[in-house]
């Protein structure tokens, strides 16, 4: 026993005294050394949500180092001027993996022109596959856009470049299978996808700070899709605004442990936000309800939304009108905001001179936190949502159908924003609203009896809200019942504006406000 223990003493002795790691073992003098082996043709997983989050030094490394041919895998794609836009001006990029692709117009011609490949894919799917590359997981299953074109294929992947807008090259069809829906309790079953792990040769990642050891601390809501990107790559790199030495990180504090970073590299902190919006300055936001006519009908259609939550929900607000929802919900009503991108709790605009560009909304707005508020990544974010954690889904959509069918991503040859994270939405068993316009702007109409555009979700929708009606989904795809009427709106003038049929309620009313 006494020699066992002596033996136990020498080794503790030894490991707390030999050489520890050169402290810039990790650490590399400039982006443009980090990044210096990136060949033509590598595939790049690349950090970031919106601006926020984005490894904008390595980036304009990559730039300047003139590679070409590149995969590049990230749930958004910058703005043609910002962030992975640099490589789009510049032509480097061959194919997208993305999930929405924003205000980015280079992209978006050069994937009508048939200059660059695209597949697009749900964002909670997406962190869920470069999330499973990193553990080692080589397929999973999900119910997120079954029996979409995400499933069956057909998804445009590549137009002809001859200007014709013809799709030369489409989505496979997906494997499937039934399960039985977890928690479900009587015996329901429902088709689940099958996603493959997706890793990549390079992971560029955006971080608060360092240690010399590689262990990464990101800031509020720029954490986004970094830490499972993070672990993904063959290569990690980290671009943070700060390294401190080994020991200087409390481990309790550390997000993403060394052991998946290989280089790390201090860059300038950019600050970049995308959308500031500022609650004591009019001026940053669009929305003019007293001033602007086509405002006034939505805010007549968020105020009849806010009235849909309840005391104690978790809320997902969709980008766009839903988000205007928040400064309505009726007083006495406590909701708490989940946004996709890693926050629970998120508040009001912030004032000027309190904007913070790791602060920011699913739309990218600038935002607060409110007390209780907590952030995380958004691969946790997606699986809150995936797992039914949040009570109310609000989405705007171009098309809703009677059966409860939305389609609001993809207009092919015409319009590409991608999915984002709707189809998440849409499949986690949460209440979906849908607050849209009744008519698009040449007056037609937008609910139909079937989708005539790529579906986002199948019997989905249970609630439809315009300025001119409510409608309820029934039961099972059923049909639509008319439950109250707008301002000025008859059920007969409802009905014009309306191509699906639908039933009207014995207890009609009008609409609340």
């Amino acid at each position: 026993m006494r020699c066992r223990l002596l033996r136990s003493s020498c080794l503790l002795q030894r490991l707390h005294t030999r050489p520890q790691r050169p402290l810039s073992s990790k650490v590399v003098g400039s982006a443009s050394e980090a990044v210096a082996d990136v060949p033509a043709g590598a595939t790049l997983l690349v950090g970031g949500f919106g601006l926020s989050g984005v490894p904008e030094n390595l980036i304009t490394a990559l730039r300047d180092r003139a590679c070409g041919g590149l995969t590049v895998v990230s749930s958004n794609v910058g703005t043609s001027e910002r962030g992975l836009g640099l490589l789009f001006q510049t032509r480097q990029i061959a194919k997208v993996v993305s999930a929405y692709v924003g205000e980015n117009d280079a992209f978006e011609q050069q994937f009508l022109n048939g200059e660059i490949e695209v597949e697009l894919v749900p964002m909670g799917t997406l962190a869920e596959r470069m999330r499973a590359a990193g553990a080692g997981i080589p397929a999973f299953f999900t119910k997120t856009g079954a029996g979409t074109w995400h499933h069956l294929g057909g998804m445009p992947q590549r137009y002809a470049p001859d200007g014709s807008r013809a799709v030369v090259q489409a989505s496979e069809p997906k494997p499937s299978r039934a399960f039985a829906v977890p928690g479900g309790g009587g015996g329901e079953t429902a088709e689940y996808v099958m996603e493959e792990a997706l890793g990549g040769d390079f992971a560029l990642v955006k971080a608060w700070k360092a240690d010399t050891e590689g262990n990464l601390v990101y800031r509020k809501t720029a954490r986004n899709h970094n830490p499972a990107i993070a672990t993904a790559g063959r290569v990690t790199i980290a671009e943070v605004e700060e390294v401190v030495a080994a020991g200087e990180l409390d481990p309790d504090e550390v997000h993403t442990p060394g052991i998946y970073v290989d280089r790390v590299v201090q860059g300038e902190r950019m600050g970049v936000i995308e959308r500031l919006t500022l609650a004591d300055d009019p001026s940053t936001s669009t929305f003019s309800p007293r001033t602007k006519p086509a405002d006034a009908l939505r805010e007549r259609i968020v105020k009849r939304a806010a009235l849909e939550l309840r005391d104690g929900d978790y809320v997902n607000l969709g980008i766009g009108m839903p988000t205007l929802i928040s400064d309505y919900v009726p007083g006495g009503v406590s909701v708490t905001l989940q946004a996709e991108n890693g926050m629970l709790g998120a508040g009001p605009f912030p004032l000027r001179g309190a904007e913070d560009c790791d602060l920011i909304n699913a739309g990218k707005q600038t935002v607060t936190a409110l007390p209780g508020a907590s952030f995380f990544s958004a691969d946790t974010s997606f699986a809150m949502i995936r797992g039914g954690h949040c009570d109310v889904t609000v989405l705007g959509t171009m098309e809703v159908a009677a059966n409860g069918d939305m389609a609001n991503y993809l207009i092919p040859g015409k319009l590409v924003k991608g999915m984002g994270g709707a189809m998440d939405l849409v499949s986690s068993g949460s209440k979906v609203i849908v607050t849209m316009e009744h008519t698009d702007r040449k007056g037609n109409p937008k609910v139909l009896p079937r989708c005539t555009l790529p579906l986002t979700g199948q019997r989905v929708v249970s609630l439809i809200i315009t300025e001119k009606a409510v409608f309820e989904v029934k039961p099972d795809g059923a049909g639509l019942l008319l439950a109250e009427v707008g301002e000025g709106e008859t059920v007969e003038s409802v009905r014009a504006a309306t191509a699906a049929d639908f039933d009207v309620s014995d207890a009609l009313r009008p609409m609340r406000q």
